[in-house]
């Protein structure tokens, strides 16, 4: 390939010297002298590498060394004073119901000032008409239905078992879903859940199908 090379008309014209035909020999050449140089050097830092770690290993010999001689000289002289001293010989036991209550910084500063009677129109049946779902209730309705079949959807868990509550119900049967081992929801169809308020009306809410499988 080299005589080739030199060969072509454009390098005959630039007149190359006549080292370039052996120049491969020349190569051989300088890559046997880098390698020899190469490992004169590894010898070299490998030898240095072993005088080290020799000289280290000797330092660590040295201070074992003192050191087991400085205690063999003291094995005889025991320390004066307490060795080690506790501050106390037993656990202090402290139970959480003697820890103090806790008290506000500031004492609140109270105005004094005259109270008005007043004379308000409150309907305080309000406060009686609270609602409350028994969410054990709603878990036991679920579990009856499955158990006599594998799935059954939301709609009609509500269908079998009216709601007495309306919406609160409504949303504690939702709740129970997201938190039921095993639910499925269709988004592609949709389901009407319908209640009837105190007044006579009639509530209507729409939910993808919701199907509750058993554990």
């Amino acid at each position: 390939m080299l005589e080739q090379v030199l060969s072509l008309p454009p390098i005959l014209a630039m007149r190359p010297e006549t080292r370039l035909q052996r120049v491969h020999y020349d190569w051989l050449e300088a890559g046997e002298h880098t390698q020899r140089t190469v490992a004169k050097l590894s010898e070299q830092l490998r030898r240095f590498l072993d005088d080290q770690a020799w000289l280290e290993n000797r330092r660590i010999m040295d201070i074992l060394h003192s050191i087991e001689n400085h205690a063999l000289a003291l094995r005889e002289e025991f320390p004066t004073g307490d060795f080690m001293p506790l501050t106390e010989t037993s656990a202090t036991v402290e139970l959480p119901m003697e820890r103090p209550l806790y008290r506000p910084p500031l004492k609140p500063l109270i105005v004094e000032m005259a109270l008005d009677e007043g004379d308000a129109d409150v309907d305080t049946a309000v406060l009686y008409e609270q609602v409350v779902v028994d969410r054990a209730e709603l878990t036991r309705n679920i579990r009856q239905e499955l158990q006599v079949r594998s799935q059954i959807s939301l709609a009609e868990v509500v269908g079998r078992h009216p709601l007495r509550h309306g919406l609160a119900e409504l949303v504690a049967y939702l709740q129970l879903a997201g938190e039921w081992p095993k639910t499925a929801v269709d988004d592609d169809v949709q389901e009407q859940v319908n209640w009837q308020l105190e007044t006579g009306v009639m509530r209507r809410a729409t939910l993808p199908r919701i199907i509750l499988l058993r554990n």
